[in-house]
């Protein structure tokens, strides 16, 4: 028996992702071995152009449905969106205990509160400690990542040690002084690693993430040259970063401002457990702002993906109720923006650049460093794991497969590297691993209150109706005499200008007068006929004239 194996046992592991493979954020990953099923994080991901209208998206949990009297419960790594975003929605589905370290269930509480959700299922689990589930320990492992009380996972099993790296980077300067447990992680790889779930979202980065520590002189350099105000955006869940925010404004002795409802939550919460440090008096209500001069403020704020409704973006279109934002004010964008938001970003900053404001991005200076391991440190975690199986997650089918190839020159066998995609399954057991049949998953689509209720036909009918618009047509029809009776009545919303498209609108007026007296003519008395005939003679004439397909809705009034 090798060191992978604990003891001969005929059962197996399963790991299954039910999402962040093959895609960036919806992390979830379900262990089942022995009739038990472990849950390893339930995270969110955002719409794409392809989904108009949708708030957020998470994972199928049919699967887990199926399967609720196996469930032990629902471990996470640490509070990120793309890690616990999807909790609420999962434990209204299925009740089931939640373990993670102190910050994480103090994010998670708070949205368990917004959806009226019981918190009695929250057990606390610190840095460092071991549970025991059943025959199954669960180790929480200290990592460094953007957010603190980030862990990784081990489970160990009477067949072997499961590893999930969840986010990492590592950082031997990390703001609030917890460092990444190496020598635990190289103990773990001592014993004998069974397989690791490691995350890749930054394989294509060479050399190792810098330190968030290396931004703070920047930070200290653009406060104190700035003459008048100055605002940071940053992400919500970026702690290490609010914390150098808080430092450089102390340090020049200024005054805070939160702004943006996910902010002032997290920093709220943060503070509460005692994650973020600060003076008393440094932070001040939003309301007070224009009690203080200029030069004494700074503002944290939400925005730095160019989100339409988040502040900075209403700032830089002047649209900001409290602030409007002048020449001598100093504008920090400490992220850089996710794929697909360049564009949205970009905006933003030309925008505050007409207003003459100073901006400061990371192309223009060191006001951002990633919170995920680049390849060097993707090596260094390979190495201290050693595992016998990896499955390269957190990451698109590029990131994935570059992760493979640097697995296998690492040491692992080629064979033992499984690319996955949502729903696979990958069986471990004593003679081998291998994938088996897949399992349901896949997107759930999130709109207000609706979870799953928009599919696929309805978002090709709201990319229609943002490209090529709608028309309404409406017709009278006597039942007395089967006829189609007086003029027909149509409008439209964006599709064309009415009043520069005169012939257009002529044009379409003789089509539908066509369409009705051939009604007319053929003794048509089927409704569903009579709008097939009317729909596709407006088609036809549209894609001939325009080559547009506008949504046509006849509506036929019987009278």
């Amino acid at each position: 028996m090798n060191k992978y194996y604990r003891k001969k046992r005929k059962s197996s592991i399963k790991i299954i992702p039910l999402g962040g493979v093959g895609e960036i954020g919806k992390n979830m990953t379900a262990l089942e071995y022995k009739n038990q099923i472990f849950i390893v994080d339930a995270g969110l991901t955002f719409p794409d152009e392809t989904m108009p209208g949708i708030d957020i998206v998470i994972p199928d949990f049919t699967y887990l449905e199926q399967n609720k009297h196996k469930i032990k419960g629902l471990f996470v790594t640490h509070g990120h969106e793309d890690h616990i975003g999807a909790v609420p929605y999962l434990l209204k589905k299925i009740n089931m205990r939640v373990y993670a370290t102190p910050l994480t269930l103090g994010l998670i509480e708070a949205k368990l509160e917004e959806h009226g959700l019981n918190k009695s299922v929250l057990k606390t689990v610190k840095q460092g400690q071991t549970i025991r589930i059943s025959d199954v320990d669960v180790e929480f492992i200290a990592v460094t990542h953007s957010i603190p009380d980030s862990c990784a996972l081990a489970f160990h099993t009477d067949i072997g040690i499961v590893f999930f790296t969840g986010d990492f980077k590592v950082d031997f300067t990390p703001i609030d002084g917890v460092k990444m447990d190496l020598q635990r992680l190289g103990e773990l790889g001592k014993q004998g690693v069974l397989c690791m779930f490691g995350e890749s979202t930054n394989i294509e980065r060479p050399g190792s993430t810098l330190s968030e520590l290396t931004i703070r002189e920047t930070f200290k350099k653009v406060f104190a040259d700035s003459k008048g105000r100055i605002l940071v955006a940053t992400f919500a869940s970026n702690l290490h970063r609010v914390q150098q925010v808080l430092d450089a404004t102390e340090f020049n002795n200024k005054k805070l401002f939160v702004s943006g409802r996910s902010m002032l939550r997290n920093v709220k919460i943060a503070i509460e457990l005692g994650y973020l440090k600060v003076k008393k008096d440094t932070i001040q209500d939003m309301n007070k702002i224009n009690k203080f001069k200029p030069e004494e403020i700074v503002v944290l704020t939400t925005g730095s993906q160019g989100e339409q409704m988040a502040a900075l973006t209403r700032m830089a279109r002047e649209e900001h109720s409290k602030l409007k934002l002048t020449e001598k004010d100093t504008v920090v964008i400490s992220a850089t923006p996710i794929p697909g938001n360049d564009a949205a970003m970009g905006s933003v900053i030309n925008n505050l650049t007409k207003l003459g404001v100073n901006v400061v991005y990371s192309k223009l200076a060191d006001v951002h460093v990633s919170g995920h391991a680049s390849r060097e440190e993707l090596k260094l975690m390979l190495a201290l794991i050693q595992p016998k199986y990896f499955i390269p997650a957190h990451g698109e089918i590029r990131h994935q497969v570059m992760h493979k190839n640097l697995a296998i020159s690492m040491g692992v066998k080629e064979e033992n590297v499984f690319i996955t995609e949502v729903g696979d399954v990958v069986e471990i057991g004593l003679h081998g691993a291998q994938m088996k049949e897949k399992v349901p998953a896949g997107k759930v689509l999130v709109d207000g209150l609706g979870i799953g209720d928009v599919g696929n036909v309805v978002l090709r009918d709201r990319i229609k109706l943002a490209e090529d618009g709608i028309i309404n047509v409406a017709m009278s029809f006597d039942k007395n005499t089967g006829n189609i009776i007086g003029k027909p009545q149509m409008n439209t919303r964006g599709f064309v200008y009415v009043k520069d498209s005169k012939n257009l609108m002529e044009g379409t007026y003789k089509i539908l007068e066509n369409a009705k007296n051939e009604i007319n003519a053929k003794r048509i008395s089927d409704t569903n006929q009579m709008k097939y005939l009317i729909n596709e003679k407006l088609r036809v004439f549209f894609y001939t004239e325009l080559k547009r397909n506008p949504m046509i809705m006849t509506m036929i009034l019987e009278i």
